[in-house]
């Protein structure tokens, strides 16, 4: 059999590709050493000062760059595959939103065993740092915290529907949930989010990692079964809207971000206490003087309607801004609330199936 020849031109051309992949590979090595030492010079070397936040895996820096832009930057350790895994997902999924109300991600890179995300700076932190804190709530009043609400209503909106990707967060708590220097929130914390297919309504997980830090906030049907839908956003939503207007939380089990005992309001005090016509009583008394009556039982009423312990019962997030938004909408009367029990007591919203892993952030990004 006689053997191929190859022409010396295809040979030549071989060699100058060869070469040239081997340049772009040198070129992305020296970028990404640049972005390294930018960020790490920036934060001085990631001093222990320029810390405002501290997750499982990962550290979050605020960092001035040599422009004067502050930004905030996540430095993250590869110690575990699915810390691969979220921030694959966080960059994949935040890189094709555009929305107002979602955390803008400035740049990233890799280098062996690291990884940095950089984002745009939040000067007053995370919703929990102020709804929980005794002097920090009386800076929201009725209409910053409604324009809180509302705009996080309609981010969600935008993230099940307008986005084209259906995308379920997963993770709205107070802590996922940004401000900036106006008080507009965005939400950030998506390495959780899961995209559905165009006619999918559910996911299930059969191994099913549910972090401490959620497990107020996470709908009864992902809890305990690993059931996920959109209306898994939708109750996680309506524990914020009650906690923005209580300034207290209302599932457990929880703690301060100091490690305090906190004490807990309860859905089912809520749910008591709106059955007793005294849903007024619920709202937080450094803004009992600024809302209209009315208002606020539609805002509580709201909140009630997306925690019924049915998925198939919470409304979807459209119709929710459309109550939020609408004037005198007659609203539909809320059934029990999750982790109710019929006789009215609260019920462990914790599983034998589950493995619970308490995690308290202070700053997550």
């Amino acid at each position: 059999m006689q053997s191929a020849r190859l022409d010396p031109s295809s040979v030549s051309q071989l060699m100058r590709t060869l070469i040239m992949f081997q340049n772009i590979l040198k070129l992305m090595r020296i970028c990404i050493g640049l972005i390294g030492k930018t960020i790490a010079a920036a934060t001085n070397n990631f001093s222990p000062s320029n810390k405002i936040g501290i997750g499982e895996f990962s550290s979050v820096y605020k960092c001035i760059l040599s422009t004067g832009q502050e930004v905030a930057v996540k430095r993250s350790i590869l110690k575990h595959q699915r810390v691969l895994a979220e921030l694959k997902n966080e960059v994949l999924l935040i890189s094709k939103l555009q929305h107002p109300n979602v955390i803008k991600l400035l740049g990233y890179c890799c280098h062996q065993e690291e990884i940095i995300l950089v984002y745009e700076f939040m000067e007053n932190k995370s919703l929990d740092a102020h709804i929980f804190d005794e002097s920090r709530r009386r800076e929201l009043g009725w209409t910053i915290r409604m324009k809180i609400i509302i705009s996080i209503a309609r981010c969600l909106v935008y993230l099940h529907q307008d986005s084209g990707l259906r995308i379920c967060h997963r993770y709205v708590t107070p802590s996922s949930i940004l401000l900036d220097y106006e008080m507009k929130p965005k939400i950030s914390s998506f390495g959780l989010a899961r995209s559905f297919e165009e006619h999918q309504t559910i996911q299930t997980e059969t191994s099913t990692l549910i972090v401490g830090a959620i497990v107020g906030y996470a709908s009864p049907e992902y809890l305990m079964h690993g059931v996920l839908s959109l209306k898994s956003d939708v109750f996680s939503f309506g524990v914020v809207v009650l906690e923005i207007l209580i300034g207290r939380k209302i599932n457990g089990p929880f703690q301060l971000l100091d490690d305090q005992p906190f004490p807990l309001l309860g859905l089912e005090h809520a749910w008591k206490m709106w059955n007793e016509g005294k849903a007024l009583d619920l709202l937080d008394k450094s803004i009992e003087d600024e809302f209209s009556a009315d208002k606020a039982l539609s805002c509580i009423q709201v909140g009630l309607l997306c925690v019924q312990e049915r998925a198939d019962d919470r409304p979807t997030m459209r119709s929710v801004l459309d109550m939020l938004e609408g004037e005198g909408v007659k609203l539909p009367q809320p059934k029990r609330p999750a982790f109710v029990s019929e006789s009215g007591s609260e019920y462990s919203h914790t599983d034998s199936k589950n493995e619970l892993s308490l995690q308290i952030r202070t700053y997550e990004l």
